[in-house]
């Protein structure tokens, strides 16, 4: 990929204090860029920590060690005004898209809030024509504004929370598994959404979520998480072409195929085991207890992130 590096992230790792000396390790040590004007997916199972990484990236988490630079400013350690400015050009939309609403507000209030808390369009008509200018840009009509959001459906809000996230005109949106929490059949309209918008406004994503098969159609390129590591990472179609990783090649191996026929006959590369915790995380490559393909070393040695191709990177012993 080339271009500007808009977000850099360098060995991030946010840990949780459990109390009893236990340390829930949710991200543990990744690192990738982001350019600027492309989607960067970024997939695992639940409880890998994506989520986390995204919150801690925008600063919602403090960093536990490691960095984060956003336009070349460590996110964690900027004063009050470039934190003041970050938090308008890096806006976050949620995977609840009723639970991240306040059902007391209308949709106009919703909207509004955040350009009313930067002091933007501080005349009453202006204000108005901006949110009803958002709201026809995710597919809703000024009509919706003086609803609730109870009187929508998933969809729906979904929209008033990605219209919300651009009432700032941001460069970058992080949005958090923002598909997971609909139905099937409104999913690729709120993707082709995200796409349409990216198109007209210039939009970075960081797009977070546990469906590869949508995730391939709007990234360019994908990490994968395991338990707080990064363990591949590429463009989107070398992944699916050539994935490297034996945990990658059970995560595609699991993606439905539409043909019966050859649906039926394939062969699925099932993972043995329970996902092991991240306050007691295996030695070596965290993935080896479940991995068909472990060896004597990945008990015992980490295994390096490394370049096997131009742009492909794996941290797997298989690779060495």
């Amino acid at each position: 990929m080339t271009g500007q590096v808009l977000l850099e992230v360098k060995d991030l790792k946010r840990h949780f204090d459990l109390g009893k000396n236990q340390t829930l390790k949710a991200v543990d040590g990744i690192s990738f860029d982001i350019y600027q004007g492309e989607t960067f997916g970024l997939v695992g199972e639940s409880g890998c920590g994506k989520s986390t990484a995204g919150r801690t990236i925008m600063g919602l988490y403090n960093r536990t060690e490691g960095e984060v630079t956003y336009a070349g400013k460590n996110v964690h350690t900027m004063g009050e005004n470039d934190r003041y400015a970050f938090l308008r050009n890096m806006q976050m939309i949620f995977q609840d898209p009723y639970a991240s609403l306040n059902p007391r507000s209308t949709v106009f209030e919703i909207i509004a809030e955040p350009m009313e808390v930067h002091g933007l369009h501080k005349k009453k008509e202006d204000m108005q024509r901006r949110v009803y200018q958002l709201l026809e840009d995710v597919g809703l009509n000024r009509d919706h504004a003086n609803r609730y959001p109870h009187e929508f459906s998933g969809g729906q809000r979904q929209r008033i929370g990605i219209a919300r996230a651009l009432a700032l005109d941001p460069d970058f949106i992080i949005a958090d598994e923002p598909i997971s929490a609909l139905d099937v059949s409104v999913q690729a309209s709120v993707v082709k959404l995200l796409q349409k918008l990216q198109s007209e406004k210039g939009l970075t994503y960081l797009f977070i979520a546990h469906d590869l098969s949508m995730v391939k159609y709007i990234s360019d390129r994908i990490g994968v998480m395991y338990l707080g590591h990064m363990v591949e990472l590429t463009t989107s179609d070398q992944l699916y072409a050539n994935p490297l990783h034996p945990y990658t090649q059970a995560l595609l191996s699991a993606i439905p195929i539409p043909d019966p026929d050859i649906e039926e006959s394939r062969e699925r590369i099932l993972l043995e085991g329970e996902l092991p915790s991240p306050i007691n995380p295996p030695s070596g490559c965290v993935f080896r207890t479940r991995c068909p393909m472990a060896m004597e070393v990945c008990a015992n040695v980490k295994p390096a992130w490394q370049e096997q191709e131009p742009g492909h990177f794996v941290a797997c012993h298989l690779y060495e």
